[in-house]
């Protein structure tokens, strides 16, 4: 939509600047005019939900409607133009108007306009935002001794009554709680409460109860970076930092668990007597993956793992012996789905690191394992629906070349089934290994 209103806009500009040109007039009344009716077209298209306003508007809105009013200005006071016409001022102004217009769409071009993926749920969702403060954790990210917060957002049923499986979700390297929307709104309307974390200092930002935002913390950035540029750090150096990272992604996620089991038997807050607490699933994607099957192998109350794109670091050892790593011996106990973009698929057989993801269906109880042909690493996010542009640049300019909808749709679909059988117990886990 961004792009069809730049372009719409920009023809009509260099139209009349050409119309200008041809007939050697500067035809002021015929540019106030369009001016005016630009403004009223735009917000015409707004009323009737053609463009859907947010923030992706705002500056082209402003700019549309102070030329509306300089026309319109222009139109009542009605004086001829008595300045001199040439040909280099108006095709100035043109410059000047594109080089406008370019700027101001700058928003909607770069987070275009889209459609929602399809929910399939009877429940209307509702969302609530809470910050936790976990007294048994001092903040490592800073030196005024303060205790660790951790933000937290549900989606949940609306007016249902009953309880529902609780699922817990952990973003990637430095994603934000909203990464997979979509999810969250899917599996809320078809009976889950929904918790995403934003793990402070991990995520890109977080926003407080009290409005605080926290930035992702540099020197973690740096170390993801230097994790990703061959030769910097050494086998044993990344194993170091996994457990460093593991910890805080674990301690953060266990914490919210703990918090909001207590909350369902001690808060009268209506969102946590939705919960039943006797079925509990986690999952996340890339780092957030990780740290999720971590804690289904650590508690005895996780009952089902989903794994978006991500090693499994909890079935990794590292050997002294070859100086690498290698997957554990033990067995993995708690139901698993895996899900892989082409990025991490073409890397289980070849990077070291995915060890263990190459023999878990061997050293699992109950293991399943799907590849999304064409997808990357960010496919498996809301990220290509709401900010393309940036989804490219962040997989280092390359795009997927699945579709985006039907991706996402058809991941939020096996994650539904997935949970649905092992947490509900109702119908069977039918997939195919290749999407």
């Amino acid at each position: 939509m961004g792009l069809l209103v730049l372009f719409v806009t920009l023809i009509i500009e260099f139209m009349l600047a050409i119309y200008c040109v041809t007939t050697k007039q500067i035809h002021s009344k015929l540019r106030s005019w369009i001016r005016i009716a630009l403004f009223t077209t735009f917000v015409l298209l707004t009323l009737s939900s053609v463009i859907v306003w947010d923030f992706r508007w705002v500056m082209l809105a402003i700019l549309l409607f102070i030329l509306a009013v300089i026309g319109t200005v222009s139109l009542i006071r009605n004086k001829a133009n008595t300045k001199e016409y040439k040909s280099s001022r108006m095709i100035g102004k043109a410059m000047l108007m594109t080089f406008a217009l370019l700027f101001v769409c700058i928003p909607a071009l770069v987070f275009p306009q889209y459609k929602l993926p399809k929910v399939t749920g009877e429940y209307n969702v509702a969302t609530a935002t809470y910050t936790y403060t976990d007294e048994n954790h001092i903040e490592q990210f800073t030196d005024t001794g303060e205790n660790r917060f951790v933000n937290v957002q549900f989606w949940y049923p609306e007016n249902a009554d009953g309880t529902y499986p609780l699922l817990i979700f952990s973003h990637g390297a430095y994603g934000i709680k909203d990464s997979n929307t979509s999810t969250y709104t899917e599996l809320a309307s078809n009976g889950y409460v929904v918790v995403s974390i934003d793990h402070p200092y991990h995520s890109f930002y977080t926003v407080s109860d009290d409005g605080t935002t926290t930035l992702v913390n540099k020197e973690y950035m740096r170390e993801i970076s230097n994790l990703n540029t061959e030769g910097i750090y050494t086998p044993e150096e990344v194993y170091g930092l996994i457990q460093k990272w593991m910890k805080l992604r674990t301690d953060d996620i266990n914490f919210v668990i703990d918090t909001i089991l207590h909350k369902s038997e001690n808060d009268n807050n209506p969102i946590y007597q939705l919960i039943d607490t006797s079925k509990i699933g986690v999952f996340g994607h890339s780092m957030g993956g990780a740290a999720s099957v971590w804690v289904g192998k650590e508690r005895d109350d996780i009952s089902a793992v989903v794994n978006i794109d991500a090693p499994l670091f909890s079935e990794l050892i590292y050997n002294t012996e070859i100086d690498n790593f290698a997957a554990s011996s033990e067995v993995y106990t708690t139901p698993l789905l895996n899900i892989y973009s082409d990025d991490v698929w073409v890397q289980l057989e070849t990077i070291p690191v995915y060890a263990a993801n190459k023999t878990i269906e061997s050293k699992s109880t109950e293991a399943y394992t799907v590849h999304f042909k064409g997808a990357k690493h960010l496919s498996l996010t809301d990220l290509p629906l709401f900010a393309p542009v940036f989804a490219n640049i962040l997989q280092g300019g390359r795009k997927a070349h699945i579709d985006k909808y039907y991706c996402i749709e058809t991941q939020n679909e096996l994650i539904l089934k997935f949970f649905n059988y092992k947490l509900k117990g109702t119908g069977s886990f039918e997939f195919e290994e290749t999407y």
